[in-house]
């Protein structure tokens, strides 16, 4: 089985009661890595402040836990693991509080997903919300946005599989292990989904669905996108977990409108009055999140050079021309690298020259690196 030496310990430790996100990022940053964390005695344990039950917890597994049995558990189970200190974790997740340290994945997750917007609202739709739904996601896939949701039954299901109809990608948080079937009807869309996109979960396999799980799996669903709509949601649905943690995480909400006279739409209509946008197309999401150039910049940014040294100039440049020699100075490049470098890349098309020896990224390429921030 060909894994990173440190996806064996993060498994480890997600296999272990009562150590968290933060807990275990105390750990680590005591301990110097996820590998000296695993292995870490009683007295380094207490210095990070996991407590003597714990502490013993984790002692215990160590003691009685078969990584290698595990990891093979996961592999049976059709899955693959990823882990925060892996380069393909998603980015938007690993910027907010206390990310998942290791997700179980079944299926993949591209690049491309960092255009992504999240789907949730009621269990029990009306039929107005069922082709809102329908109508919205269909106008955001076929701009090539993700459609991130829940795979509960309602709104998640009709997000999720108005994405698949319309060719595009969707991800499906759990608040079960991936290799559990639930809910059981919608069993067969999450294998579409796993062809089109991706199931995810931090929970470990076998884990059953239990409403303990449900609200840390939602700030799942918010951090993995630029923003959250909610379709309709009564004035306690559990969509509305999801939007509080998109507004701690400093992502935009979004909302449709309802009547009046639904209490499906009472928790929606108080967002749009509390400053969520009011969405009636997705249009609506695509200017506000800048997502109306979502193909044009995703075919750029897999397009941006490997070079480390390319990268690093890309880095540097803006609208705002800038000469050689100040690229040279801030980067700490010879200026002769600095020059042929440039030259390359005007040449490629990334940049242009605007003056002697003074450079601006080209207007797609800009788009690509405002849209990263």
């Amino acid at each position: 089985m060909n894994i990173a030496p440190h996806t064996r310990y993060y498994l480890g430790f997600n296999l272990v009661s009562g150590i968290g996100p933060t807990r275990l990022a105390r750990l680590i940053e005591r301990c110097g890595s996820v590998e000296a964390a695993w292995h870490a005695g009683p007295g380094e344990l207490m210095a990070a402040g996991l407590d003597g039950k714990v502490g013993a917890a984790l002692l215990e597994a160590r003691r009685t836990l078969d990584l290698d049995a595990e990891l093979e558990r996961v592999v049976q189970a059709g899955a693959h693991l990823l882990t925060i200190a892996d380069p393909e974790y998603p980015p938007l997740l690993a910027q907010i509080p206390a990310p998942p340290p290791l997700l179980y994945v079944r299926g993949t997750l591209a690049g491309i997903d960092e255009w992504a917007v999240a789907v949730v609202g009621t269990r029990v739709p009306t039929s107005y919300g069922r082709e809102a739904t329908r109508r919205i996601v269909a106008d955001l896939t076929v701009n090539s946005v993700t459609i991130v949701s829940g795979l509960a039954l309602g709104i998640d299901a009709v997000a999720h599989t108005a994405a698949l109809e319309n060719g595009g990608r969707t991800l499906a948080v759990l608040g079960c292990g991936v290799d559990v079937r639930y809910p059981e009807r919608n069993q067969r869309l999450a294998a579409q989904i796993i062809e089109q996109g991706a199931l995810i979960s931090e929970y470990p396999i076998g884990t059953q669905p239990a409403a303990i799980n449900f609200p840390p799996r939602n700030r799942i669903i918010s951090g993995l996108t630029l923003g959250t709509l909610v379709v309709e949601a009564g004035e306690k649905s559990g969509a509305l977990i999801t939007v509080d943690f998109a507004l701690e995480q400093g992502r935009d909400v979004f909302a449709v409108p309802g009547t009046i006279f639904s209490a499906r739409s009472s928790g929606t209509n108080r967002l749009i009055r509390n400053g969520a946008g009011l969405v009636t197309a997705g249009q609506d999401i695509l200017e506000s999140l800048n997502l109306t150039a979502a193909p044009v910049q995703q075919e750029i940014a897999a397009a941006i050079p490997e070079d480390p040294m390319e990268a690093a100039l890309l880095a540097q440049l803006s609208a705002e021309p800038q000469h050689a020699d100040h690229l040279s100075r801030a980067g700490g490049m010879p200026a002769s690298m600095v020059a042929s470098t440039l030259a390359m890349l005007e040449l490629k098309g990334y940049i242009r020259q605007v003056a002697p020896m003074e450079y601006v990224l080209a207007r797609e390429t800009q788009a690509v690196y405002c849209a990263d921030g």
